[in-house]
């Protein structure tokens, strides 16, 4: 602290030396003297947030992970928005009908512009669309419209989604950042340059443009993403200047950033540092509860994971209560099965698997793996995810399991799991929609192997009939009994170790107002700004 201390000291020099000046003038009224800043208005500054990992894509249809997704939330909107109470509200679209159980029509606000100066109106939207549902792109967010026949253009600010079968989710997907709207003009030269042999998304990484309160400005890989006000934005504006994502891999560093006054957060910095944030001057702690479960996937297509016996014995032989207390420092609550409480289709009178040496050993025997086996378990360079792989390698050992440690970068390692190159690994998922749909169906469903979410490649006839009927069923009640039935299923089917459903934790600085970070991880920085 003794930094802040120094550049506060300056910074009093520093204006007792305007003052002297200003008396010694020719007496005529400075106009600044009598205005207000912005900051003391609560406006401006320049926001700088430390987080572990970089972005992988600034296209909206580009990745599932929620680094990108922090960007993304602040360049692009929905056609409609999930307030706190899980309630939809409008976004893009002022308001909706549905025509019939398979036909909706979605009304357009008008005079909205992309950053790029293109008209956002309903062609905008169906362009979108059919690009996040286009093969070729091969987005992991394309289930969001899987349900989804055709887009139409009804009018200028008229678009009607017609469904293949009713699709209860169907308003919540449209909230989520996977559905958010491009600018035309950016995906026709997207298109253009992979016509030339080009990556997807390749154009709109460089050139990413939504209606968002921010615009970009730059993008350095594996070093920092900068986005900036947008002084055009159709709403209410932000009130920071830019806002810079600093890519800081050690926990360690992140929070000596924020000590030193370079970082205005710090994002994820451990169980362990809590009381440091609360008796540290200057800063304080930002602790909510979150949608996501954190877990320990097999790939159930190699072996010895193909046998139900062997990721029964794994799950029986970790203890959860010891990983929350020992990694998470308490934070963070244990997960029965792949479900958050707070989120629509829990059951909370499913019972998981209990902590049991000896029955994992019998397991594990009548699996033909008495003397044990060895295998590899991989994470990111996340400080928990390392933190759990290492306690799991240790009680695994119990049971004669001999596991080896790999750590990868995070966009290799995303890429590799997705490709089912691995035995085992540390992840997590974010449930987006607040919905039982978004937290099983790309998990767990056959449709989903890879990239969209299923890395543990499960496919399982029972599972898609309920999950696929789920997402069917209008009827709220019969819906989640259905999920019900999914998470009792995929319990006895034990394709990953479901290990707790955490908090996030962030150290703040004061100066740093109306800041916040929401259930699904976003951060909330329209409305902060500097002090």
């Amino acid at each position: 602290m003794k930094s802040r201390r120094h550049v506060w000291f300056i910074s009093l020099l520093a204006v007792l030396g305007l003052i002297l000046s200003a008396c010694a003038g020719d007496g005529e009224p400075d106009t600044a003297e009598d205005s207000t800043s912005s900051n003391e208005k609560g406006e401006g500054g320049d926001l700088v947030i430390s987080i572990g990992a970089d972005v992988v894509s600034l296209s909206t249809q580009g990745s599932n992970d929620i680094p990108s997704g922090n960007v993304a939330v602040n360049l692009y909107e929905t056609l409609t928005t999930m307030d706190d109470n899980q309630e939809i509200q409008p976004g893009l679209a002022k308001d909706w009908e549905e025509v019939d159980d398979t036909t909706w029509d979605f009304h357009l606000k008008e005079d909205i512009k992309f950053h790029d100066g293109a008209e956002f109106n309903a062609e905008a939207v169906k362009k979108t669309f059919d690009r996040l549902m286009d093969d070729e792109i091969g987005s992991p967010r394309a289930f969001l419209l899987k349900a989804v026949e055709s887009v139409e253009v009804k009018d200028d600010y008229t678009v009607r989604i017609n469904l293949e079968y009713p699709y209860a989710p169907l308003l919540a997907n449209l909230s989520h950042i996977g559905t958010a709207i491009m600018s035309p003009e950016v995906i026709e030269k997207d298109y253009a340059q992979m016509e030339e042999g080009g990556d997807v998304d390749a154009y709109i990484n460089k050139h990413p443009a939504g209606t968002g309160p921010f615009k970009f400005k730059e993008w350095v890989p594996g070093d920092k993403v900068v986005i900036t006000k947008n002084g055009d934005y159709w709403g209410e504006p932000a009130k920071l200047d830019t806002a810079t994502f600093q890519v800081v891999s050690e926990q360690s560093t992140r929070l000596a950033q924020l000590d030193t006054g370079e970082a205005d957060v710090a994002d994820a910095i451990g169980p362990n540092n809590v009381s440091r944030m609360e008796n540290t001057e200057g800063v304080h702690l930002l602790q909510e509860p979150s949608v996501s479960l954190s877990y320990i996937g097999f790939n159930v297509q190699k072996e010895p994971f193909d046998d139900v016996k062997v990721r029964k014995a794994v799950s029986m032989a970790i203890n959860k209560e010891s990983i929350i207390e020992g990694v998470y420092n308490g934070v963070g609550i244990p997960a029965k099965g792949p479900l958050p409480p707070n989120v629509f289709g829990y059951d909370d009178s499913l019972d998981g698997f209990d902590y049991d040496l000896e029955k994992a050993k019998e397991l594990l025997a009548e699996a033909g793996y008495e003397d044990g086996f060895k295998t590899t378990i991989w994470t990111n360079d996340n400080e928990q995810r390392v933190d759990t792989a290492i306690t799991v390698q240790s009680q695994l050992k119990e049971i004669g399991i001999e596991v080896q440690i790999e750590e990868l970068e995070w966009g290799a390692y995303l890429e590799r799991t997705a490709n089912g190159e691995h035995d085992m690994f540390v992840l997590g998922w974010v449930v987006g929609t607040m919905d039982a749909d978004y937290g099983l169906y790309p998990l767990f469903h056959s449709d989903s192997l890879g990239g969209p979410g299923n890395r543990t490649f499960l496919q399982n006839e029972e599972i898609d009939e309920l999950l696929a009927e789920a997402r069917r069923e209008t009827d709220s009640d019969k819906r989640k009994e259905l999920y019900s039935q999914a998470q009792e299923k995929l319990i006895e089917l034990s394709p990953m170790v479901y290990l707790t459903h955490k908090e996030y934790l962030l150290g703040v600085s004061d100066s740093l107002k109306d800041f916040g970070i929401d259930a699904l991880g976003y951060y909330e920085i329209k409305d902060a700004y500097i002090e």
